[in-house]
């Protein structure tokens, strides 16, 4: 069977979620990844910033926005030494400006993803996989990027059946 990897990026705390912000105990994107983890027995990793983005949620998307408009590489915690024992690798990260945030891409780059699997989910508020998907491609070419699963965030605890079915 195949080695599989749960990779995500996933914010706590203020959230903008059906309309209205509130503060989360988990993110949402987490609340997938453990799904799939339940699922699958995946190993997983979480994508943890260096440097937080701001508490309050208007703040982070700006510096979210202002990462994605430079084109940053933000750096992230306790990077694995290698993913290459993994064939399968599921990405997992909130819509970010209509892609996912920059740390995913830093994570991305840092590892050869030739000849592996990669099968991204994100979750959103209306928005889906954005281009999201299109920019993994730019970022793994040497990977095969099989179609996303965009989940609704404020309702990512009743989606178990949608993510059984992706997988």
């Amino acid at each position: 069977m195949a080695k599989e990897l749960i990779v995500y990026f996933s914010r706590k705390g203020n959230n903008y979620v059906n309309g209205s912000i509130k503060s989360l105990s988990v993110g949402n994107t987490k609340v997938a990844a453990q799904m799939i983890q339940e699922l699958t027995g995946a190993d997983m990793f979480e994508i943890e910033p260096v440097t937080e983005y701001d508490v309050d949620y208007n703040k982070c998307i700006e510096e979210a926005k202002r990462d994605k408009n430079s084109n940053a590489r933000p750096e992230f915690k306790n990077a694995p030494d290698s993913i290459s024992e993994y064939e399968v690798v599921y990405i997992g990260y909130p819509n970010y400006w209509g892609t996912m945030p920059m740390h995913v891409c830093t994570f991305l780059e840092k590892y050869d993803f030739t000849g592996k699997t990669i099968k991204p989910f994100c979750t959103h508020e209306g928005s889906g996989m954005g281009n999201s998907e299109k920019d993994i491609q730019k970022l793994c070419p040497g990977a095969k990027i099989e179609k996303g699963l965009a989940i609704h965030g404020g309702s990512v605890s009743k989606e178990k059946g949608a993510v059984e079915k992706w997988i």
